[in-house]
């Protein structure tokens, strides 16, 4: 299986953020049928750890380690702001950051890695870059509509919400990926 831990956004910051994405430019593309990868809202998310294959059989040490870091960690408030991208060309992707206090973030990301390292499951070394995935245009829309869109997603700012639960996903990837949730922990 396929495994990450995250944090979603509540409704009420979805749907502000769902309004500011319609005006973006790779939605306006989507719309005319140009393929730009624009992420499911239901699929809105920020990773705090990517376990990638996990054995069926040690899905259950996973959503224990998940539990524990829970456990240990304490609500905190962040919100959605900034924009940026990752890579070129057809690798393009296009995020939103994450603002507030993004030291809690990575301190409930250090935890649950913490507790993964004990499971001994692995998991993606990468530093924490916090950020929700926006769309994946590639080289499908103009370098200056991607830029565009970074520069919008740079002004915008969602309303404050308390992050006060922690999931376990199953990734199922794709060209148009799915999730299921597999536990969640309040904080």
């Amino acid at each position: 299986m396929r495994l990450f831990v995250a944090v979603y956004p509540p409704e009420h910051v979805a749907d502000d953020f769902a309004a500011h994405v319609e005006q973006l430019r790779v939605s306006q593309a989507l719309r005319e049928g140009v393929n730009t990868r624009v992420a499911s809202r239901a699929n809105w998310h920020v990773t705090l750890a990517f376990l990638a294959d996990v054995p069926d059989d040690r899905s259950t040490d996973a959503a224990n380690a998940v539990e524990r870091a829970a456990a240990l960690a304490a609500p905190f408030e962040v919100r959605l702001g900034g924009g940026g991208r990752f890579g070129r060309g057809r690798f393009t992707i296009l995020w939103v950051g994450v603002g507030g206090d993004v030291p809690a973030l990575a301190g409930l990301s250090r935890g649950v890695r913490r507790e993964l390292k004990r499971a001994r499951l692995a998991y993606d070394p990468k530093p924490l870059r916090p950020h929700l995935t926006v769309a994946r245009p590639g080289d499908r829309v103009d370098r200056s509509a991607v830029e565009a869109d970074r520069a919008a997603l740079d002004a915008y700012e969602s309303p404050r919400w308390t992050v006060a639960e922690v999931v376990l996903m199953r990734s199922h990837p794709g060209p148009k990926p799915t999730y299921d949730q597999l536990g969640a922990w309040p904080l």
